[in-house]
C-alpha cells in the first residue's frame, strides 16, 4: 500500500490549518467589533461552505483558477491541478470549521470582560488579543483540530480543482476513489479504515477535552 496520499493529506491539512488560523483571527475581530448589523451577512457568507455542495464550490474555483481564469490573469499563477490550488480550495471549504467555533466562543464571553479591559485603557485590539482570545484557548484548539481533520476528509472540492495526479493532488480521499475505480477493493478498504480510525480519534479527542 502506498502511503504517499496520507503524507500529502497531512501536509495539506497542516498548511490549510495554519493559513486559516492566521486569516480567521483578524476576521473574528472584525466581525465581533465592527460588523454591527452586517454581522449576519458576514457569518452567512463564511458559513456557506457548510451547506454548499462541494462540487459547486469546486466548479467555481476551477473556473477562477484555470489557466485562462481571472486569478491567472491577475497574478500569473496557474493554480488549477496543483497542490497550491488544493490549499486555496481547502482554505475556502474549511473556513467555517475554523471561524465558527472561535467566533461563537468570543461572543459567548461575558460583556464584563470587554468593559473591564476598556476601563483599564485597553483598545479593541488589545482587548481582543490579550483578554478575549486567552479566554477561549480550548475553542482555538478545537477549531484547529477540526479544520485539520475536515481537510483530510475533503473529496469533492479537491477532485474538481486538483484531479488525481500522483504525488501532487492525489490525497487520501482521492486515493480511495482511484482504487475503487481500478477495482482494487482491498487497497481501498485499507485506505478507508485508516481514515475512519483517524476521524474517530479526532472526534474522541475533541469531545474528550470538553468532558474534562
Amino acid at each position: 500500500m502506498n502511503f504517499s496520499p496520507f503524507f500529502l493529506s497531512a501536509e495539506l491539512g497542516l498548511i490549510t490549518t495554519i493559513v486559516l488560523f492566521v486569516m480567521v483571527i483578524p476576521m473574528v475581530y472584525g466581525i465581533h467589533f465592527f460588523s454591527g448589523k452586517w454581522a449576519p451577512i458576514w457569518k452567512a457568507l463564511a458559513s456557506l461552505p457548510l451547506i454548499l455542495p462541494p462540487t459547486v464550490l469546486g466548479y467555481y474555483l476551477l473556473i477562477a483558477l484555470r489557466p485562462d481564469g481571472w486569478v491567472a490573469q491577475l497574478t500569473g499563477l496557474e493554480l488549477a491541478f496543483s497542490f497550491e490550488g488544493l490549499v486555496v480550495g481547502s482554505a475556502l471549504y474549511s473556513l467555517p470549521f475554523m471561524l465558527t467555533p472561535i467566533l461563537t466562543a468570543i461572543e459567548n464571553l461575558p460583556d464584563s470582560y470587554e468593559e473591564a479591559a476598556f476601563t483599564l485603557g485597553k483598545n479593541r485590539w488589545q482587548t481582543y488579543t490579550r483578554v478575549l482570545l486567552p479566554c477561549v484557548k480550548p475553542s482555538l484548539l478545537a477549531a484547529s483540530v477540526l479544520t485539520f481533520a475536515h481537510t483530510i476528509g475533503e473529496f469533492g472540492v479537491i477532485l474538481m480543482i486538483g484531479g488525481n495526479i500522483p504525488d501532487e493532488t492525489r490525497v487520501a480521499s482521492i486515493a480511495i476513489y482511484h482504487e475503487v475505480e481500478a477495482l482494487h477493493y482491498a487497497t481501498a478498504d485499507r485506505y478507508a479504515l485508516i481514515l475512519l480510525g483517524f476521524s474517530l480519534v479526532v472526534l474522541l479527542g475533541v469531545y474528550g477535552k470538553r468532558l474534562n
